[in-house]
């Protein structure tokens, strides 16, 4: 396709638009990242606290695919269960719960229902590393897009000055 026909100047405005995508999504992963941070450590500060059984722990160790996730039975101080299968947890400190029972914090109704006492520290401290990377990226991506669009908009006007690309 020739550079500087209109068709490659429409092709190339749509994929200018179609470019913020990416700093919307990095926006949308940073704001998600940072509500998971805050609902554990609500979890952790309002949650009741309780011993829970572990049912399953699985942790994968292969090369390809590294994994861990527990299920838990959880006796309620009011004598009620609760049972949650599958939690998926952090492999890095997976090796932190490999135990019968544990001491977590339930807080019905709210984001993070469930945490676990011993490493809710550091899974708020994870959430709120990838909310600052995420954040880190949509700056960067965002100003790449910008400059890209600026530089395309002043290539385009220089070939056609009437011509305006956004």
């Amino acid at each position: 396709m020739p550079e500087n026909t209109s068709e490659a100047r429409s092709f190339r405005l749509l994929i200018a638009r179609i470019a913020w995508i990416v700093p919307l999504l990095m926006l949308g992963l940073t704001i998600h990242q940072a509500k998971v941070a805050l609902d554990l450590g609500r979890t952790a500060r309002e949650g009741m606290p309780a011993v829970a059984e572990v049912t399953r722990y699985d942790r994968t160790d292969r090369k390809d695919v590294t994994h861990a996730e527990l299920d838990l039975k959880i006796v309620m101080p009011d004598g009620s269960t609760l049972i949650r299968e599958k939690l998926s947890l952090p492999y890095s400190i997976a090796h932190r719960v490999e135990q019968d029972t544990l001491h977590v914090r339930v807080l019905l109704g709210s984001g993070q229902e469930i945490v676990i006492s011993s490493i809710v520290g550091t899974q708020r401290l994870i959430a709120m590393s990838n909310s600052a990377m995420s954040l880190i990226a949509m700056i960067i991506a965002a100003v790449g897009v910008f400059a890209w669009n600026r530089y395309r908009k002043k290539k385009d006007a220089a070939v056609e000055p009437d011509v305006e690309i956004a």
